[in-house]
This record gives structure tokens, sequence and C-alpha cells, in this order.
């Protein structure tokens, strides 16, 4: 079960580990969607809609069964492994996270060194 800030998404989706999600505040309503609508590899506990209502227990229960002991629980399951591959893959060297922090690091030392040369000039 995860609140579904997004630190804890790239964790749960990394390991493989689908989504009882039950968002709080911030971004986690539209992580909530990204998650369960989008990449279809989590079930929500109570739709954002009804946030200032009470949690009852049988909506935890039916959110973890669905997602446990059902044929789409399994289908989430199989979905949020091929995604945890993925993800793991990125950083790896050659992957998208990679490539892109790699530019990004190129790009903010390019400016400093260009700042670095403008100031001794």
């Amino acid at each position: 079960m995860s609140h579904c800030g997004w630190n804890s998404c790239i964790e749960s989706l990394s390991m493989g580990v689908p989504i009882v999600a039950w968002p709080m505040h911030s971004d986690q309503p539209r992580n909530v969607v990204l998650v369960s609508q989008v990449l279809r590899v989590g079930v929500v506990v109570r739709d954002w809609a009804h946030q200032s209502k009470l949690v009852m227990s049988n909506l935890i229960e039916n959110a973890v069964k669905r997602l446990m002991v059902s044929k789409e629980g399994k289908e989430m399951k199989e979905r949020t492994l091929k995604l945890g591959e993925a993800i793991r893959g990125s950083t790896t060297k050659g992957g998208a996270s990679c490539l892109e922090r790699d530019a990004f690091i190129a790009y903010i030392t390019r400016d400093n060194i260009l700042l670095i040369l403008t100031l001794k000039l």
C-alpha cells in the first residue's frame, strides 16, 4: 500500500511490485491516475473525489483482494514486472536515465566552465 508519492511509486515499480494506492495530497492524486489508469499497475483504495470521507476497512480489503487474487491483479503483476525491468534497465550504462543524467551533468558543467572563463576574462 502506498500514498503514491513519486519516490514511493518509483521504488515499488522498479522492484516489480504493484501498488494499492491511497493518495493523501500534493502530487499523489496525479500519480495514482498514472499508476492505476495509464500504466494499469495498481488499484485505488478510494477515489480522490471522496478524499474527505472516512475510509472503511472493506475498501482496503477489496483493493487488496483485487490486486492479490483476481485475474486483473495477476495481469497487473505481470505488467509491473516488465515495467520494473525497463526501469532498472534505464539506469544501466547506456540506459535512458543514465544518458539523461550524463547529459545534465555535461550541461551544467559546461555552463560552469563558461562562467569561470568569463569571470577570468
